[in-house]
C-alpha cells in the first residue's frame, strides 16, 4: 500500500507549528535556538510534525502512517526537533561523516535522536514531477553556502532497502544564499517514477554547519 501526501505552501501554518513544537519542548532538548528543514518535499520527521504534531498520541497513526508511528513511539523529539538534524566541523566531507544506512539520521546524530528516520519502510511521500521545487524553512535564517541535493536512482526501493551514498545520484547542486527564512530552488530528476527519496544537504552559512534531510516523494 502507498500513500502520498501534498506539502503545503510556506505560509503562516508554519510559524503556528513551531509555536506549537516550542510549547511542547521537555526539559532535555537543546533547541531553542531553532534552525531549518525542507518542507517541500517534506523532510520525513517534518512531514511527521507537520500530520500528527497536535495529534501524536492518536493510535490511529499506527495503520494510518506507521513510519512515523515508529519515529514518535522511539523519540518524540525526532519530531519537536524537526529543525536541529545537523552536524558541525565535516568539512565538507559529507560522505566520509555519514555512514551507509545513517544518512537520514545525519550519521546518528544527536545521541541517535535522528535514529528512527533511517527506518525502511512506507513512508508517505509528495508527489512531484520529473522538475521540481525543493523549499527550505530555515527559521533562524542562517543562510546556505550551498545545496547538494540527491535523487535515488531508479530501482531503489525505499521500502525495502537502507539508503546507501551508492544509491544517490547528484541532480542539483547550488550557489550561496543570502540569510532569510525561505529559500527555494527547482531541481530536475527525470527518468524516474514511483517512490523514491529526495536527499537534500544543506551547508549553512554562519557555521560549519551541515544538515542532511531526506524527503520522501512519488514520481508520477
Amino acid at each position: 500500500m502507498e500513500w502520498h501526501v501534498h506539502a503545503k505552501p510556506i505560509t503562516a501554518k508554519i510559524a503556528a507549528l513551531v509555536a506549537a513544537a516550542m510549547l511542547f519542548l521537555i526539559p532535555w532538548t537543546d533547541t531553542a535556538a531553532a534552525h531549518g528543514s525542507i518542507v517541500d518535499p517534506a523532510s520525513r520527521n517534518y512531514g511527521c510534525f507537520e500530520r500528527w504534531g497536535d495529534d501524536h498520541l492518536n493510535p490511529a497513526m499506527e495503520q494510518e502512517d506507521p513510519m512515523c508511528w515508529q519515529a514518535w513511539r522511539a523519540n518524540p523529539n525526532t519530531m519537536w526537533n524537526w529543525n536541529g538534524l545537523y552536524r558541525e566541523n565535516v568539512n565538507g566531507n559529507h560522505q566520509g561523516a555519514i555512514p551507509d544506512g545513517t544518512l537520514c539520521s545525519g550519521g546518528n546524530t544527536e545521541g541517535g535522536r535522528y535514529d528512527s528516520l533511517d527506518a525502511v519502510g512506507p513512508w508517505k511521500t509528495t508527489d512531484v514531477g520529473s522538475n521540481f521545487t525543493v523549499e527550505l524553512f530555515d527559521q533562524a535564517s542562517h543562510g546556505a553556502d550551498y545545496f547538494q541535493v540527491y535523487v535515488t536512482k531508479q530501482g531503489y526501493d525505499p521500502a525495502t532497502e537502507p539508503l546507501t551514498w551508492g544509491d544517490l545520484e547528484l541532480v542539483e547542486e547550488t550557489g550561496s544564499y543570502a540569510p532569510a527564512q525561505n529559500i527555494s530552488f527547482d531541481v530536475s530528476a527525470p527518468g524516474r517514477s514511483g517512490h523514491h527519496v529526495v536527499y537534500t544537504i544543506w551547508q549553512a552559512s554562519h557555521l560549519d554547519q551541515s544538515y542532511y534531510l531526506c524527503s520522501d516523494v512519488n514520481f508520477g
